[in-house]
């Protein structure tokens, strides 16, 4: 088990655009997925992208997690319990297409910028391919939650955080004073 390094927001890194994977089935590549499987599984978050632990890379993984085992997660999306569960996702090479104008803004955070979050609108809906860790093409529809996970993930190949994507900086903030503060407005 090896725990890679996070970068945070301000590392030149988190600021370029990765490069492209020729051999999904390179053992060095085999071996970074092992890697970021298990920096994924402790830091708790349900995506990460290469060059989140240096690697200027064109990867992404990522889950949504069944509803009951994290609501909270789906509510701060602006979602429903009742949005499905899709298995890790080894995404090399991604591409997205934008299907439609629909948005959503809901609050994102990052394990790249720890303890804060801020509200961004994403569409909400997307088709999204890419290489599976075999090789094999992977294409999915994704519409809520999911689709919000892929496109921040995907934002990190391309040298984007999320606050680059809000339109009101106002709702970015740490994370437990923002919920202070939603949580005053809605007493009574």
């Amino acid at each position: 088990m090896a725990i890679l390094k996070i970068a945070r927001m301000g590392h030149p890194i988190l600021s370029q655009i990765a490069d492209p994977i020729a051999d999904p089935a390179a053992p060095e590549i085999q071996q970074l997925v092992a890697h970021m499987l298990d920096t994924l599984e402790d830091a708790g978050g349900v995506g990460l992208a290469a060059p989140q632990v240096h690697v200027p890379l064109r990867l992404v993984i990522f889950y949504v997690p069944p509803a009951p085992a994290a609501p909270e997660r789906y509510h701060e999306a602006g979602l429903d319990e009742d949005s499905g569960e899709v298995p890790l996702t080894v995404l090399i090479n991604p591409e997205i297409e934008l299907l439609g104008d629909a948005t959503r803004a809901a609050f994102e955070g990052c394990l790249s910028l720890p303890e804060m979050s801020g509200q961004v609108a994403r569409h909400t809906h997307i088709r999204y391919r890419g290489l599976g860790l075999d090789g094999e093409p992977i294409e999915r529809l994704a519409e809520g939650f999911h689709a919000r996970v892929v496109q921040h993930e995907c934002d990190h190949l391309d040298g984007i955080l999320y606050p680059q994507r809000m339109a009101d900086l106002s709702t970015f903030g740490y994370t437990d004073s923002l919920r202070k503060r939603q949580d005053e407005t809605d007493e009574p």
